[in-house]
């Protein structure tokens, strides 16, 4: 990275040193976005635009929102959120009528900053009704694909991991991934109505010689091995996708026909990063307002905060179709296929650091 002369502070983006520097790679991310907005006219998708000022920002317990007060005439204030997924809004258009709708949405999420997160940064959304969760996999390799063509690179990178794009891409469960690369039986772990048990969980893990705090939930012993036993095996080499995630970890998806302890979600890797989750839409409004409160509880008692539910978004979804959905970061993808080292090289004005 370009310094001043003192070599005290990096040199802001916006100096022509540094946007020398930084310009071929935006240049690259205009190529990408153009090649995914054709693929998606040549489909028959409309392209959408989402407000980002919401009544509520999303309702997973660890996703952290930017607030503010939108004023009335008179000065009433009202608490509005920064949007940190188009979701509610482009689920709101399936509810309406559309069909099959993407959407280049810039989103927020506050307490996220590194070579991976900004605070905003754009999301690729978009929605299939009446079509099967599986076919997004497909459209995700089809844009990593993509991608790579367009820019002409033979490997996704990120630092000093590669992914052959074209490579047979594999398709496992989260129960498959955790038995390969931790020895650990997830689905033991989960009753038969989908809760999960943490006392199974914690005694599995410390059998396997794995540390386990006395006040971790079973989603906190979940994501540690995700974190440090299974993520950094996946898209290595080829494109993987990550399915069937327990249903206790998936509030926005139907569960499995054939196993309740799972639901049709799944995530996207390639280099060992995170760069799609998707989704089986689920379309009950009752069931998605317990899996919403239950998310919010759990905020509250961790982070001392809860989100207003979106009732409109809750009454739509009596009126929305049997779906499939899917959030890709953009510019995540953009830096795999330009080799970037960190987010802020590929947004064109990144946010003050």
């Amino acid at each position: 990275m370009t310094t001043r002369d003192d070599h005290t502070a990096p040199t802001p983006w916006w100096h022509p040193d540094r946007h020398q520097d930084r310009r071929p790679l935006l240049l690259a991310r205009n190529r990408i976005q153009a090649a995914l907005r054709g693929w998606f006219a040549a489909e028959g998708f409309t392209e959408v635009d989402p407000a980002a000022l919401q009544i509520s920002p999303g309702n997973e317990a660890h996703l952290h929102a930017f607030a503010t007060d939108a004023l009335a005439h008179d000065g009433t204030a009202r608490r509005m959120y920064l949007h940190t997924s188009p979701e509610f809004a482009m689920k709101k258009l399936l509810a309406a009528g559309e069909t099959r709708i993407a959407a280049f949405s810039h989103v927020w999420r506050n307490r996220e900053r590194g070579a991976l997160h900004s605070p905003e940064f754009t999301m690729l959304e978009w929605y299939r009704a009446g079509e099967d969760y599986a076919v997004l996999m497909e459209d995700t390799v089809t844009f990593l694909r993509l991608a790579a063509q367009t820019t002409g690179a033979p490997l996704l990178r990120f630092r000093d991991r590669t992914c052959d794009p074209f490579a047979p891409w594999e398709r496992l469960s989260v129960a498959d991934a955790f038995a390969h690369h931790a020895a650990l039986d997830l689905l033991a772990t989960i009753r038969p109505d989908g809760t999960p048990d943490r006392d199974a969980l914690a005694a599995q893990m410390v059998g396997q010689g794995m540390q386990v705090s006395p006040d971790d939930t079973w989603s906190d012993l979940l994501s540690k091995v995700l974190v440090t036993k299974v993520e950094p095996h996946l898209g290595l080499g080829r494109i993987t996708v990550l399915d069937r995630y327990p249903s206790a970890e998936a509030a926005l998806a139907r569960t499995c026909a054939d196993d309740p302890r799972e639901a049709e979600r799944f995530e996207v890797y390639a280099c060992g990063v995170e760069l799609a989750n998707g989704f089986g839409e689920l379309t009950n409004p009752a069931e998605q307002r317990r899996r919403f409160q239950i998310e919010m509880d759990e905020k509250a008692r961790v982070y001392g905060e809860r989100y207003p539910l979106d009732e409109d978004f809750l009454a739509a979804l009596a009126h929305m179709p049997p779906a499939s959905g899917i959030a890709l970061g953009f510019d995540r993808l953009v830096m795999l296929a330009t080799g970037a080292p960190r987010i802020d090289d590929v947004i064109w004005a990144p946010v003050a650091p």
